[in-house]
């Protein structure tokens, strides 16, 4: 049976009592996981990054992931509060420190986000403790990357690094909602034989039935879905996420997409699944959602492709000739204002180099300022 993880995220704003609530909502629903998101806002972002527009006014982003910082007390009492109640503890870290006080209380899955699929000193930093788990005798923590705004080429690199020992990969758009007709869902059978790992989807669509359906249809392991108590609250992501109520919705449906699966087998089945939901979605729709199966970047994400992920970033002033150290260059994601920067694969590049020109805080890093 699939994985259903119910994505989250920050939506409790710092309340345990609301983290709890979700959690609550989240098992009522039908969901396996449920799944949280460990914040430092430094890991994600540089602070000049730029402003978001909420109910409340026009702020800093940066300004808005500080808020959302909890310590490491919140999210143990919430992995034990989850574990009561009978489903697993997921989260993604951001960063080294995240990462490392994450897997300090030993959850049951580490997840990487699709704008980390490239943060390769986080992805060494996980492969080298699941290594150490392994020369212990122990089983690996399970891992779960997600594949928004990526290439193969990008994906590829990332499971070269991590190994593909207990590790899932979701296929994404990385767009807020994202468009049911771009899903593009024949991807999850494509991408698991492709890499040889077992493949699901994250959604991001408005739609509770549609592609969460078809991505079971087409072989998935698991769903990832937004959850919300409501998509009028304050959240960075509630108003893309389901309410319990249609969430219980799509957990009924792929629960009853597995069961005509396994019973009529794959080409049966398919037309069985293809034939229900041809009773509420016009047929066109459902076959321009399934795509080609063919991995590019969709229409509605093209525009993040290096901005919502990674790359490098100044985190000073500096002259003509300084020598870069370690602490003068952080990985980042771009988002609003500033301009990209190299991939963090260039990392090491810099470090103990010195530059030819002058260069700003926040800047993306470039190789003409050494080269």
């Amino acid at each position: 049976m699939a994985l259903i993880i119910a994505e989250i995220g920050t939506s409790h704003q710092g309340s345990i009592k609301k983290a709890k609530e979700l959690v609550d909502a989240a098992v009522d629903a039908g969901a396996d996981a449920v799944k949280f998101q460990w914040v430092y806002a430094d890991e994600i972002l540089h602070p000049d990054t730029g402003f978001v527009n909420l109910p409340t006014g026009r702020i800093p982003l940066y300004q808005r992931f500080k808020e959302l910082e909890c310590p490491v007390s919140f999210y143990k009492e919430l992995l034990d509060y989850s574990h009561g109640k009978g489903v697993k503890f997921c989260c993604s870290p951001f960063g080294l420190r995240s990462l490392k006080e994450l897997l300090s209380l030993s959850p049951d899955i580490v997840k990487i986000a699709s704008p980390e699929l490239n943060h390769y000193p986080l992805l060494k930093a996980l492969r080298d403790y699941r290594n150490k788990q392994i020369e212990h005798g122990q089983k690996p923590v399970p891992v779960i990357i997600s594949s928004g705004v990526s290439t193969l080429s990008d994906i590829e690199k990332a499971l070269n690094i991590l190994g593909k020992n207990d590790v899932t990969l979701l296929h994404c758009i990385t767009s807020y909602p994202a468009p049911e007709d771009e899903y593009n869902v024949r991807l999850v059978k494509n991408l698991s034989s492709i890499f040889g790992v077992p493949c699901g989807i994250s959604d991001h669509s408005l739609d509770p039935v549609l592609v969460p359906t078809l991505s079971i249809m087409c072989g998935g392991s698991a769903v990832e879905k937004h959850i919300t108590l409501s998509r009028s609250t304050a959240g960075l992501d509630d108003p893309v996420a389901l309410e319990p109520e249609p969430f219980a919705l799509m957990c009924h449906c792929i629960h009853q997409t597995e069961v005509l699966m396994r019973r009529y087998g794959q080409e049966k089945g398919t037309a069985s699944v293809i034939e229900q939901l041809s009773e509420s979605y016009d047929k066109e729709r459902i076959f321009k959602v399934l795509g080609t199966g063919v991995k590019e970047l969709a229409p509605s994400e093209e525009q993040n492709y290096g901005r919502t992920n990674r790359s490098l970033h100044f985190m000073g002033d500096f002259s003509a000739g300084h020598i870069i150290g370690a602490e003068d260059i952080a990985v980042l994601r771009t988002e609003k204002v500033l301009t990209p920067g190299v991939s963090p694969e260039f990392l090491d590049n810099f470090i103990n180099k010195p530059l030819v020109k002058d260069v700003e805080s926040g800047a993306g890093v470039q190789f003409s300022d050494f080269f």
